[in-house]
């Protein structure tokens, strides 16, 4: 292969398996290439990333060593992404009874949900989880493309146990809009004791499934180290859970008018306490 070939297939093989560590003999062995011409095919991807922005390649040294391609998006993407959400939520056929939004074409939409994991890959790339947690609904897209970036595996937390979980735990939790008791259970065979979860969901109002989720992972002495919502209600002020990170917030929905607020947050980046 000639080297602007080994570039090419690098990059694809790379940027494909986000966040996974190769070693430079895995390259020997597929381009029948030196290390050192691998390495040298490396820079150049390196600086490809760099000049694009379309992530990073990072060389992790050790006897385990290798490289990884690290998915990143700039604070200019984002806010694209944040504007492009903004946009497509104020649309006024979304308003729903109850002063509800219609929001199953964004959250099923691949493009968009890949741009909105892209944001979660870079606010949680150090958090050192071990998996991604979400519950059944809505956000299980979002979920698993971010887990995808982050290389990591997903679990589901069921609203109802099914057979084929197996042995499964189960809490009732109050929901943080309407004060309800709800169900919630999860495989034991899912969650990892003394692990740490990553929690990416598609709303939160009160908090209350983000909360429940908490409680259940704390059962297997779990640490909830994050917590990334995709759009969260400004209303009401005070939630369930003290920290977390939404991409847009929603503030009033007015069912007459069909006017919706929503609006970026700003402070995607910053630090989390968590």
């Amino acid at each position: 292969m000639k080297r602007v070939q080994r570039i090419g297939a690098l990059m694809e093989i790379l940027s494909g398996s986000p966040n996974k560590v190769f070693s430079l003999s895995e390259f020997c062995s597929l381009f029948g290439a030196a290390k050192s011409s691998v390495s040298e095919d490396l820079a150049q991807a390196r600086e490809i990333t760099r000049l694009t922005g379309l992530g990073k390649i990072e060389t992790i040294s050790g006897v385990t060593g290798g490289v990884r391609y690290v998915p990143f998006i700039s604070e200019e993407r984002a806010a694209q992404c944040q504007e492009k959400l903004c946009r497509k939520l104020r649309e006024k056929n979304r308003v729903l009874g109850g002063g509800f939004l219609y929001t199953s074409d964004i959250m099923f939409h691949p493009a968009i949900v890949k741009e909105m994991a892209q944001v979660f890959a870079r606010k949680f790339s150090d958090c050192g989880a071990d998996y991604i947690v979400t519950i059944e609904t809505k956000g299980i897209p979002l979920a698993l493309k971010t887990a995808e970036l982050l290389n990591l595996p997903s679990v589901v937390v069921r609203r109802e146990a099914k057979i084929s979980e197996g042995a499964t735990m189960s809490i009732n939790y109050l929901s943080g809009s309407s004060e309800r008791m709800q169900k919630m259970s999860i495989s034991k065979r899912a969650a990892l004791s003394g692990s740490r979860a990553l929690i990416i969901d598609d709303f939160m109002r009160g908090g209350g499934s983000v909360r429940g989720i908490s409680d259940i992972l704390s059962e297997f002495d779990t640490e909830v180290i994050g917590i990334g919502v995709a759009i969260a209600n400004i209303s009401p002020e005070k939630k369930k859970v003290s920290d977390y990170c939404p991409i847009v917030y929603l503030g009033h929905v007015d069912e007459e008018t069909k006017e919706i607020e929503v609006f970026p947050n700003n402070q995607i980046f910053q630090k989390s306490a968590l």
